[in-house]
C-alpha cells in the first residue's frame, strides 16, 4: 500500500511540473480559414504541431460575400478564434471593424484563377479572352463560390465581356465539388482550390488579360487567448519552411510579405 502510495504522489508531482512549464505545451489554437488556403494549411499542421506542441483546430468559412457562414459573420456571432487565414479584401474588412490586432497581418501567398470540369470530360478552350467566353457561353451550367474572386466575376469579369445576363440563368455557388459529382459543368475558383480535388480534372488558368490573383493573409484575432502561440503559427506559416508545400497547392509567395 505504501508503495502504491509513492507512485500516486509521484504522478500528481509530473502532472504539476508538466502543468507548469512554461511556453504552448499544452496550448490549443483556433484557425479560422478560406477554401484558398485550406490544402496548404492541413499538410503543414501536422509538422507544427510535432515541432511546438501547439494544437491547431480549423474552422472554414468565405472570406466575403452574404453566406452567413462566412468568417466575418462568425467573429460577429461571437464565435472564438486565434487565427484568421483568408483573402486579403476579407482581411482588410476585419481590419477596418477592429477585430484584427494591428500589425499582425501578413500576406502568405497567392494565386491566379483557374477552371476544372469533372475528370474524364473533355476539356474545353480557354487559351485567350474569346475562347474563354465562347466557353462559358456554351456551358450548361457554371459554379463557383460566393465569395472574394466570385463577387469579381459577378461585377466585374461578366459585364466586362458583356456576357452576364446570358450566365446568369445557369450559375450556381457551390464551386468545384459540383463538378465532381456532375452537378456542374465548369468550375471557376482560385488554383489553389482546384488541383487535386478527386472527380475533376484541372483545365488550367483562364487568361491573363483577364485574370484576378487572390491574395492569402494570415492575421491575430482580437481577444485571442493564445497571443504567442497563434504568432508562432502564423510565423511558421510565412517561414520558407512552408513554402514547398504552399507551392505544390497551385500557390506562390507574394513579392511583399
Amino acid at each position: 500500500m505504501k508503495k502504491n502510495g509513492h507512485t500516486s504522489s509521484g504522478l500528481l508531482f509530473l502532472m504539476a511540473m508538466c502543468l507548469c512549464l512554461p511556453g504552448p505545451l499544452f496550448a490549443q489554437i483556433k484557425v479560422l480559414t478560406s477554401g484558398g488556403f485550406s490544402a496548404p494549411l492541413q499538410e503543414l499542421l501536422p509538422d507544427f504541431e510535432k515541432s511546438t506542441g501547439i494544437n491547431v483546430s480549423t474552422s472554414r468559412g468565405p472570406s466575403q460575400g452574404k453566406s452567413p457562414n462566412r468568417i466575418g459573420a462568425q467573429l460577429q456571432a461571437g464565435v472564438a478564434a486565434d487565427v484568421v487565414i483568408m483573402s486579403r479584401e476579407g482581411l482588410d474588412e476585419l481590419i477596418a471593424e477592429h477585430r484584427i490586432v494591428p500589425g499582425t497581418d501578413i500576406n502568405l501567398a497567392q494565386t491566379p484563377l483557374g477552371v476544372s470540369v469533372r475528370a474524364g470530360a473533355p476539356k474545353p478552350d480557354i487559351s485567350n479572352i474569346d475562347a474563354f467566353k465562347r466557353t462559358l457561353l456554351r456551358a450548361k451550367s457554371i459554379t463557383f463560390p460566393d465569395s472574394t474572386t466570385g463577387i469579381y466575376m459577378m461585377t466585374k469579369l461578366f459585364p466586362q465581356l458583356g456576357i452576364e445576363s446570358e450566365l446568369a440563368g445557369k450559375i450556381t455557388h457551390t464551386g468545384v465539388a459540383a463538378v465532381a459529382k456532375g452537378d456542374a459543368e465548369i468550375a471557376i475558383q482560385p488554383l489553389s482550390e482546384l488541383l487535386h480535388v478527386p472527380g475533376s480534372d484541372f483545365v488550367g488558368a483562364i487568361p491573363q488579360e483577364i485574370q484576378y490573383v487572390s491574395v492569402f493573409s494570415a492575421a491575430l484575432v482580437s481577444g485571442s487567448k493564445k497571443p504567442e502561440a497563434a504568432k508562432r503559427l502564423i510565423a511558421f506559416l510565412a517561414s520558407e519552411s512552408a513554402t514547398k508545400v504552399i507551392q505544390k497547392s497551385g500557390m506562390d509567395r507574394p513579392k511583399s510579405r
